[in-house]
């Protein structure tokens, strides 16, 4: 197996396709990257910005260059020394315009009739024997008995249903009768549209979270399988592709089996799963190299982190709130319990009606399901293996619910059969409560210091000490050497630079308290922790544009769903959202205390930038750099993140760098660029000396504001917490003691030896990278 020294991943669009990126690949090669990392190719629907929503697996996406695109890439990637990782999405596919997706039309058409009707995970019988469509606006629905669906015509020379733009299939013979009424025809399709809302609690095909517009699709069956992946194969057999990414593991029925028959159809090519573990998790024993990375963002994040500014955080969002805050627990409790009675209702029932087809009669079954549910610590479960968990989540729900505890002791029986229906159909459930109940609305109403909200992360756990970062990067490399590492994603709430600057507010907790309540004096927010997320998020990208800003706002506050939501608008709470963002652009006192308090973060945010940059680098793990973030990257949730890179400019810059330029560190990020090179080129020419990982540790009065480790003859040594080093004076008498032999910083080309003064090793710049000659 072929394993990469590092990756770097691109979105691919219609703007910006296969060709473009196969354009890119001597910059990429330059830069030092080992593989090109692309977001999935498979044929997506019309339009779609991302690709995760396939409608035919069969063939390359034509708007992203078609399979021909693919050949122009992987042969220019490989004839640069470089492979080709892909992202792959087996849990779902498209279907938000059926006729591009053939086998769902074909579903929707024949009924349980089609060939393709195995291929989704489709509930027949709750239908009864028919798919419910959620697509009915408010305005449309039928006012009484017999009255017609408003806006719904029959187009019978087309074989459609038209509904405003949707268009369904007509079942053969279901609309030869010229006489018959649309109700009347409708009644015979193997479909029933149905108002929007049903989704949340009468769906009966599985879907990918809460978008009834991505199906559920069941490659536990091997004829499915074999049909979704006979394309990927084909890139793997042709040599086009080196490794894959496999998006959401845990939708799969059978996450352990689907990627035992990768390895098995692949001949065991490298491959990552998007497994969100929660801290301290282990990676199952699967047969992958290990996850994309976020378990590895958090650790880099929370050891950068003041662990002494989380009471005050605490004590001032409290003050600013003027209410009670919720704990963490009790915020993701509330949480799981709203999406489970509210946008995934449907899928408790489904789990309620495995239990009730076997036999087995629970009173109150669904209220004890999503109780259990909202307790888990984790995504899911994979029985046997996770039994434990599942034990610990029927016991805390238990707790919670004292009048339930009979009910939860019933059903936890049945869902610890690791072969029962509902088993099975639960664990897909859990993951998807986390989600949306966690990173989809909990973050955005937990605002003690944002840049902990990141997917898997755990914004309770504030800080670790270097001692345990030291243990987690030894438990990597000896665990899952192979597996991905990330700063930023695609899906990250906040790019890497923007979650960095946010981290210096740790070192700054009462200056940050002052700000806040100074602003919410000029622009009046009701929800003061919410204002709290909003400012440390314009802090955290300033200078940007307000287009940006205003739609961030909107969307953090509809995810939130404390006043505002993405179906009830709360247009007076909004305008006072949006009034705080003109504000910042606006107001003279406003922009006054934001320009004032960026002049206090804004060298600290760049200092822990580079110092993340590195260490991810140099880290165990294949480090992947999302594209851009070579220079300073200020993004936001998508689709903030996924905007166009402007390639030119880094390419200048990494033309200057290899001409000998030592970049300032200043507003055009070419030092971050800089490290990036050199880090990426060492792990690529020099990959034997990533084989060990041994921590230092400094001596003298600073020596807890510096981490530093080898990986076996490369060395990393970063400062952190950049404020409180220059509060207590600087690095006094701290020195770090060095290995035998002569050390040269290859950002310098300085040379160390022995025991060495901090002050003297980082002069220059907030990290070095040793490499001993």
């Amino acid at each position: 197996m072929r394993t990469p020294a590092s990756t770097y991943r691109l979105q691919l669009t219609e703007d910006f396709t296969l060709h473009d990126a196969a354009a890119r690949v001597p910059y990429l090669a330059g830069l030092g990257v080992d593989w090109v990392y692309l977001s999935p190719i498979l044929q997506a629907t019309t339009g779609s910005s991302h690709g995760y929503d396939v409608v035919d697996p069969t063939r390359v996406d034509a708007a992203r260059g078609g399979r021909e695109g693919l050949e122009q890439l992987a042969r220019a990637a490989h004839e640069a020394g470089m492979g080709v990782l892909v992202d792959i999405v087996p849990n779902h596919m498209g279907v938000e315009v059926p006729k591009e997706n053939p086998w769902w039309w074909d579903v929707l058409q024949h009924g349980q009739g089609s060939e393709y009707a195995k291929y989704f995970d489709i509930d027949w019988e709750a239908g009864n024997g028919k798919i419910r469509l959620p697509v009915l606006g408010d305005d449309d629905m039928p006012t009484g008995p017999g009255e017609p669906i408003g806006n719904l015509w029959i187009d019978r020379g087309a074989g459609v249903v038209r509904y405003y733009d949707h268009e369904y299939p007509l079942a053969p013979g279901s609309a030869d009768n010229e006489q018959d009424d649309p109700r009347t025809v409708l009644r015979r399709q193997h479909y029933r549209l149905a108002h929007w809302r049903e989704g949340d609690f009468a769906l009966n095909y599985r879907r990918f979270f809460t978008i009834t517009s991505l199906a559920g699709v069941r490659v536990e069956d091997d004829e499915v399988w074999d049909a979704t992946h006979a394309e990927i194969l084909s890139w793997v057999r042709d040599g086009l592709v080196d490794g894959l990414r496999i998006d959401h593991p845990d939708g799969l029925r059978d996450p352990a089996g689907y990627l035992a028959r990768l390895r098995e159809k692949t001949g065991g090519i490298y491959v990552t799963v998007e497994k969100i573990l929660h801290f301290g998790e282990d990676l199952p024993d699967w047969a992958c190299e290990g996850t994309t990375g976020y378990d590895a963002l958090g650790e880099y994040e929370r050891v950068m982190v003041d662990a002494t500014a989380a009471q005050v955080l605490d004590d001032s969002t409290s003050a600013l709130s003027r209410t009670d805050v919720d704990d963490w627990p009790t915020l993701i409790h509330k949480m799981k319990r709203y999406v489970t009675d509210g946008p995934l209702r449907a899928e408790i029932h489904w789990v309620a009606r495995e239990i009730a087809r076997s036999g087995v009669e629970i009173d109150q079954a669904e209220d004890a399901l999503a109780e259990i549910a909202a307790a888990f610590e984790v995504y899911r479960t994979y029985l046997p293996t996770g039994a434990d968990h599942l034990r610990q989540a029927a016991r805390d729900a238990a707790d919670w619910r004292e009048d339930l505890a009979e009910s939860i002791e019933q059903v936890h029986a049945v869902l610890a059969d690791p072969e029962h229906p509902a088993a099975k159909r639960f664990q897909q459930v859990t993951g998807m409560v986390m989600a949306k109940a966690v990173e989809d609305r909990a973050f955005y109403r937990y605002s003690r210091l944002t840049s902990l909200n990141e997917v898997g992360g755990d914004p309770s756990l504030f800080a670790i000490d270097v001692a345990k970062f030291h243990e987690l990067q030894q438990r990597r490399l000896d665990n899952w050497p192979a597996a991905q590492t990330a700063l930023t994603t695609h899906d990250t709430k906040r790019s890497e630079d923007v979650r960095a600057r946010i981290d210096v507010l740790s070192e700054l907790p009462e200056e940050w308290h002052d700000l806040l309540e100074d602003l919410l004096e000029i622009a009046p927010i009701r929800n003061h922790a919410f204002a709290n997320l909003l400012w440390q998020a314009i802090i955290g990208v300033w200078p940007a544009r307000r287009e940006r800003l205003a739609n961030y706002a909107i969307k953090a506050a509809r995810e939130a769903g404390d006043y505002t939501t993405w179906t009830e608008v709360d247009e007076e709470y909004e305008d006072e959202i949006l009034a705080a963002v003109d504000a910042a652009f606006d107001h003279p006192a406003a922009r006054a205390l934001i320009s004032n308090f960026l002049d206090q973060v804004r060298v600290p945010g760049w200092t822990n930038s580079l110092v993340i940059k590195g260490m991810q680098l140099l880290a165990p793990g294949v480090p992947d750099v999302y594209q851009g973030s070579e220079l300073w990257n200020y993004s936001l949730v998508d689709p903030d993140n996924r905007r166009a890179v402007r390639w030119e400019s880094r390419e200048t810059a990494l033309e200057a760098v290899n001409r000998g330029a030592r970049p300032e560190t200043d507003e055009s990020g070419a030092v971050k660029l800089m490290i990036t090179t050199a880090a990426l080129r060492l792990r690529k020419h020099f990959g034997q000396k990533f084989k060990d990982y041994q921590p230092w540790y400094a001596k003298g009065a600073a020596k807890d504001h510096v981490i530093a480790f080898d990986r076996g003859g490369v060395a990393f040594v970063g400062m952190r917490r950049p404020i409180g080093l220059e509060r207590g004076g600087g690095w006094h008498d701290t020195k770090l003691p060095l290995p035998e032999g002569t050390w040269v910083d290859q950002l310098s080309g300085r040379k160390f030896s022995g025991t060495v003064p901090l002050g003297a090793l980082l002069n220059q710049l907030p990290l070095v990278i040793l490499l001993r000659s």
